[in-house]
């Protein structure tokens, strides 16, 4: 790994970390993490500087490009070594008094050395929510995406908030309609860091779309033959609207 980024071996087919030599020269390994096993071959994540760089043949790559590249076991393994990674980096030091940490061997937590505070990986939960009226749907683009990317909408807990009611902000906050029977779908680990998405479908209740412009570029009610450019088949949104153009929802 470099960063956020993992090597891409190139060749008849490609490969991601299941490469039994690191093929730098003299690589200067910034730290290393156990995976587990796969096939019965012990993987570990290594992490090289930034400024190393790639050989002929070889790169670094988001792990969100590599879906349909490689084997979904490997994008899996791939996916985890940048969650474990980035723990292992952003905890060398403890949170509340700054000293630093060390690594228990049993188990993924992170003690200090200095007032025995133990920090484990946590999660960021966010919600993501397909929006029903009648044979359409709400979709919408970012700011971040693509112009002609739409999908549904989505957002970070508070911290004083249930999942339901964080269906209810973030779509009257950020198209302005209230929605009503919140059913969950399904759930999703988005490692990019620490996200853990988890679905909803809701139905559409009142109000006028009136969109948030520093969220949404734009949103409107879609039917099943007039559907934009839609998400990576990888993501959660995909799976929400396959299963309403399939009418499973």
């Amino acid at each position: 790994m470099q960063e956020n980024s993992v090597l891409l071996v190139d060749g008849e087919s490609s490969k991601t970390i299941m490469i039994s030599t690191l093929p730098f020269s003299h690589a200067i390994i910034l730290r290393t993490q156990f995976l587990g096993y796969l096939d019965g071959k012990p993987c570990h994540a290594l992490e090289v500087p930034a400024d190393i760089p790639e050989s002929a043949g070889d790169h670094f790559s988001g792990v969100r490009d590599l879906y349909g590249i490689i084997p979904d076991d490997e994008l899996a393994l791939a996916a985890y070594a940048v969650q474990i990674i980035d723990f292992d980096r952003s905890t060398s030091f403890c949170s509340r008094c700054g000293a630093e940490t060390r690594q228990l061997q049993s188990r993924l937590v992170k003690h200090c050395t200095a007032c025995n505070y133990r920090t484990r990986p946590r999660y960021s939960p966010a919600i993501i929510v397909l929006v029903k009226k009648r044979d359409e749907v709400l979709l919408a683009s970012s700011p971040r995406y693509p112009a002609d990317l739409y999908s549904v909408i989505a957002g970070f807990l508070e911290p004083y908030e249930n999942f339901e009611e964080c269906v209810h902000r973030e779509v009257k906050e950020e198209v302005g309609i209230e929605v009503t029977n919140i059913r969950y779908f399904g759930s999703e680990q988005w490692p990019f860091p620490d996200s853990l998405m988890v679905g909803f479908i809701a139905d559409f209740a009142g109000g006028e779309i009136t969109i948030d412009t520093n969220e949404i570029a734009a949103a409107g009610w879609f039917g099943r033959n007039n559907l934009p450019n839609l998400p990576s088949p990888m993501s959660i949104a995909r799976a929400l609207i396959d299963a309403w153009i399939r009418r499973e929802i």
